[in-house]
C-alpha cells in the first residue's frame, strides 16, 4: 500500500523523535561517558572532529579513557588514586586522632585540638595529609632534644654558613639573627598561631640550594631508633615543657653556652651526585655502575613515548641521577654548595630526595609578589587560549661556561624547542597504528621543527651566571625574546615549568590558572603529596625526551585515517583531556594550596617540631580519644 505525502512526513517525524529519545536516554545514564565517546568517533576518511571541552559537571565523574594512548590510561589511574585519597579523609577530630596513632605510632602533639579547630575554621580539605612533616622530622626522634636545641640556637653565628635564626620566647618572636627576607617572611606566616607555640629557635636556610645529606647507613640507624622508641603512654601530659636549657640566650650580650658543630663544608666545583649518592642505598643505580638504562627507566617511564608513570621516582636521584647528573644545572655546576653529613634542624623551601632538610612552604607563595602571585586578568577560558606551549626565563640554574652551557636544563629546554636548532633532529613520539584505531606505537623519526614553530613560544629574556661573560656564549647562537608577564602567560594553553637554581616559584600560579601546567623538576616541596600527576598537572622527564609525545597528544599531529600520508605519524587531538587536567588542577589548587593551607601547615609543623625538641617528648601529647570535639564537629560542614 502506497503512502501519501502527508503520511510519509508523519512517519519521518516519528522516526526522528524516536532516535532523539534513544540518544537522550543514553546521555542521561550516570557516569556513562557516552556523550564524550560519541563526540570523538571519527568518520572514515575524515579528520577527527574538534573535541568539545568537558562540561563542569563531568569533572566530578570518573575519567573514562577515550583510547589506548598511555596518557589516557595514566589519567584514569591517577583519577582512581585521587578518589581513593579523597574518600579516606577524616571528617571528625576523633577520626583524625585515631588515624594519627595508627600511622605514626604516637599520640598527637600538645595543642593538637587547637590546631584542629584552627584548620577547620580555615576549611582545610584533608585534615590528615601532613605526611611530609612527619617524614622530615622522623629521624630527629633519634637525636637528643638538647643537641637539636643547641644546633638551632647557634647555626646562624657564622654568617658565610648561610643560616638565619628565628627565636620565639613566651609566644613572641624576640629576635631575628643573620636575618634575610626568608626568615622575615616566615615570621609573618606564624603570627596568627604563635600564641600556641612553645619556646623554640628555628634555623632557616638562607641559600637557594638544600643543605643536609646524611649517609645512607647513618640514616637507617636513625630511622631504626625512631621506630624502636615509639610509644603511647595511657596518660600523656598535654603541654610542652618549660625552662629547658640549650636555647639561645636572647637577653645576654654574649651567649657563652656550649655549641654543637653542624659540620658544614663547601663543595664548590663538585658535581652534586658525588655528594648525593652517599645517601642512596648501596645497591641503588647511583652507586652501582653498569645498570642498564632501559631497565632503570622502566621503573618510572612508559615504554611507549617515554611518558612518566611514576612522578616520585622520576626525581629520585638514586634512580635517575646517573642519567641527569650532567644535564641539570644544580647537579652539574651549582653556583654554590654548602652541605653537611650531620642531621641538623635546618628549615628549607625545597630539597632533592636525598636531602634531610625540614621543608616549609616557600616564602614566595606567602608574600604578595606580582612575579609569583596568580592574577587572572588575561586568564581567558580554555577555548579562547592560544594552542601554544609558552615559557620565559633567564639562564639561571647553574654556572655556564663555553664547553658545557648547552647541557644545562634550561638551555636544553630552549634548544629542544628552537625550530632552527632541531631542524634535522629526530624525536620519539607515539603514532596511532593504521590497522588498529585508538592503539599506539613508538615513532622515532618525528621531525618537529615546523610543529615547534607553530605551537611553541619558548625563550630566554636575559642571560646571567656565565663565565667569562654571557654575550660571549650566547651571541650568534640564540636570540633573546621579550618578557611576558605572569598574567600574560595565561593566554596560552600549555605552560611548562622547570627548575632554576632550585624550585620554581611560578608553579602554584600555573596550577591556579585555567592553563595546563607541565612540570619537570628534581626538587621536592611541602605540597607534593597533595598533587596527583596526570590529574592536576602533566609530569615531564627532566631530560625532556618525552616533550613531543606530550605536546602531540594534546595538540595532535598528522592526518587521520583516510587522509593519512604513508609513513607519517598521526595522533588525534586530545583537547578535552588537556582542559580536564587544567580544570582539575585549578580547582584543587584553590582547595589545598591557599594561604590558609600554608598557615595550617606551618602551625602543624611547628607543633611537631616543638615536641621533637622537648626533653619530655615521649611523655607529652594529646592522649584523649577526640570525643570532646564531637559537638564542634557536628556543627561544621567540611571538605567542600
Amino acid at each position: 500500500m502506497a503512502f501519501g505525502g502527508g503520511k510519509r512526513r508523519i512517519l519521518l517525524i516519528l522516526v526522528v523523535v524516536g532516535v532523539f529519545v534513544v540518544i537522550a536516554n543514553l546521555l542521561a545514564l550516570p557516569g556513562s561517558g557516552i556523550r564524550s565517546t560519541i563526540d570523538k568517533v571519527p568518520f572514515p576518511g575524515k579528520s577527527r572532529p574538534k573535541q568539545d571541552a568537558p562540561l563542569e559537571s563531568e569533572l566530578g565523574r570518573p575519567y573514562i579513557p577515550v583510547d589506548d594512548h598511555p596518557i589516557s590510561k595514566l589519567m584514569k589511574e591517577s583519577d582512581e588514586k585521587w578518589r581513593e585519597y579523597d574518600g579516606s579523609r577524616s571528617m571528625t577530630f576523633k577520626a583524625a586522632v585515631s588515624k594519627y596513632r595508627r600511622r605514626y605510632g604516637r599520640h598527637p602533639p600538645p595543642r593538637f585540638a587547637e590546631w584542629y579547630k584552627f584548620a577547620r575554621e580555615r576549611n582545610v580539605y584533608n585534615i590528615d595529609d601532613f605526611d611530609q612533616i612527619m617524614d622530615d622530622l622522623r629521624p630527629f626522634w633519634a637525636v637528643e632534644p638538647l643537641a637539636i636545641r643547641k644546633l638551632a640556637a647557634h647555626m646562624w653565628e657564622v654568617e658565610p654558613d648561610g643560616v638565619a635564626g628565628i627565636h620565639l620566647r613566651s609566644n613572641k618572636v624576640v629576635n631575628l639573627t643573620n636575618a634575610s627576607w626568608r626568615p622575615e617572611t616566615m615570621v609573618t606566616m606564624i603570627a596568627n598561631f604563635i600564641e600556641h607555640l612553645p619556646d623554640m629557635d628555628i634555623a632557616v636556610n638562607r641559600f637557594d640550594q638544600p643543605r643536609v645529606v646524611v649517609p645512607w647507613e647513618d640514616m637507617q640507624g636513625l630511622l631504626a631508633t625512631e621506630t624502636y622508641r615509639r610509644q603511647m603512654l595511657p596518660e600523656a601530659y598535654g603541654n610542652f615543657s618549660a625552662d629547658m636549657s640549650g636555647f639561645l640566650n636572647t637577653t645576654a650580650e654574649n651567649d657563652d653556652s656550649p655549641r654543637e658543630d653542624p659540620g658544614w663544608y663547601w663543595a664548590a666545583g663538585r658535581q652534586y651526585m658525588e655528594i648525593a649518592k652517599t645517601a642512596c642505598p648501596p645497591d641503588a643505580r647511583a652507586n652501582v655502575g653498569g645498570v642498564n638504562q632501559t631497565v632503570a627507566e622502566a621503573r618510572y617511564k612508559s615504554r611507549l613515548g617515554g611518558v612518566i608513570n611514576n612522578f616520585n621516582l622520576s626525581s629520585d636521584l638514586c634512580t635517575v641521577g646517573p642519567e641527569i647528573q650532567d644535564k641539570h644545572g644544580f647537579l652539574f655546576s651549582a653556583s654554590s654548595i654548602s652541605a653537611t653529613k650531620r642531621l641538623v634542624p635546618v628549615f628549607g623551601e625545597c630539597k632533592v630526595n636525598v636531602n634531610s632538610d625540614i621543608l616549609f612552604p616557600a616564602n614566595m607563595y606567602w608574600k604578595n609578589d606580582d612575579r609569583y602571585d596568580y592574577n587572572g586578568r588575561y586568564d581567558v577560558d580554555w577555548n579562547e587560549k592560544e594552542d601554544k606551549l609558552l615559557w620565559r626565563g633567564v639562564t639561571s640554574g647553574g654556572v655556564q661556561v663555553e664547553d658545557s652551557w648547552r647541557r644545562l636544563h634550561r638551555q636544553r629546554l630552549v634548544m629542544s624547542l628552537n625550530s632552527t636548532e632541531i631542524e634535522s633532529q629526530d624525536f620519539r613520539i607515539l603514532t596511532e597504528q593504521p590497522e588498529a584505531r585508538g592503539e599506539y606505537e613508538n615513532y622515532r623519526k618525528f621531525r618537529p621543527s615546523k610543529f615547534a614553530q607553530q605551537y611553541t613560544d619558548v625563550g630566554f629574556v636575559e642571560a646571567w651566571g656565565c663565565r667569562p661573560n654571557c654575550s660571549y656564549l650566547y651571541d650568534n647562537v640564540l636570540s633573546f625574546k621579550p618578557q611576558v608577564t605572569l598574567p600574560e602567560q595565561f593566554k596560552s594553553k600549555f605552560l611548562v615549568d622547570v627548575d632554576g637554581h632550585s624550585f620554581s616559584g611560578r608553579w602554584r600560579a600555573f596550577l591556579e590558572s585555567k592553563s595546563l601546567g607541565i612540570k619537570a623538576t628534581i626538587f621536592r616541596e611541602w605540597h607534593d603529596s597533595r598533587l596527583f600527576a596526570w590529574r592536576h598537572f602533566v609530569p615531564m622527564d627532566n631530560r625532556f625526551d618525552d616533550m613531543y609525545t606530550l605536546l602531540t597528544y594534546f595538540i595532535g599531529t598528522g592526518e587521520a585515517q583516510g587522509e593519512r600520508v604513508p609513513g607519517e605519524p598521526y595522533v588525534g587531538k586530545h583537547d578535552a583531556e588537556g582542559r580536564r587536567i587544567a580544570q582539575q588542577g585549578r580547582e584543587w589548587a584553590n582547595k589545598v594550596l591557599r594561604r590558609d593551607d600554608i598557615e595550617v601547615y606551618m602551625f602543624r609543623l611547628l607543633l611537631e617540631y616543638g615536641r621533637i625538641i622537648d626533653d619530655n617528648r615521649d611523655r607529652i601529647g594529646y592522649s584523649g580519644d577526640g570525643s570532646e570535639l564531637d559537638k564542634y564537629d557536628s556543627s561544621q560542614a567540611y571538605g567542600h
